[in-house]
């Protein structure tokens, strides 16, 4: 991963992310939402950079409950198709996994789509355990 800076980003970086050119998250980013979402304290990002130029990133939120130690959820991995299969992907989540180890949290998950077989391979790669007859439900809110 020669030339690759991974950045953890802070509410003070808001700058930094609004720079990010489109392509990498699934929409254009919004600047009311980056500030928010920096500020918010459980929200955590990290940015791959190579030249100065945004080629992956990862975020995450800490997850706190009443009854047990709070977890981290990997929320998106996200890595530019010209960046893919150069351990990027690898490089983001180990850092994620940093952050979430800093921030106390005993456990990290993810999830991905069943035919997401690069995300996949990437996790089993990375030592994760894959957990299998896990439903998804979802809920579209009313405008």
């Amino acid at each position: 991963m020669n030339g690759i800076t991974i950045l953890h980003l802070g509410p003070e970086d808001h700058e930094i992310l609004l720079r990010v050119e489109e392509g990498l998250f699934d929409g254009p980013l919004q600047p009311a939402q980056v500030f928010q979402f920096l500020a918010q304290g459980t929200h955590e990002i990290v940015l791959a950079l190579a030249e100065g130029k945004a080629v992956g990133m990862a975020t995450g939120v800490v997850m706190l409950h009443p009854d047990k130690e709070p977890q981290f959820f990997i929320n998106e991995v996200g890595v530019r198709d010209a960046w893919q299969r150069r351990g990027v992907g690898r490089a983001l989540v180990r850092r994620m996994r940093d952050v979430a180890e800093a921030r106390g949290c005993m456990s990290v998950w993810v999830a991905t789509e069943g035919d997401n077989d690069a995300a996949r391979a990437m996790y089993r790669k990375l030592g994760a355990q894959e957990t299998e007859d896990v439903v998804i439900y979802d809920w579209a809110q009313r405008a």
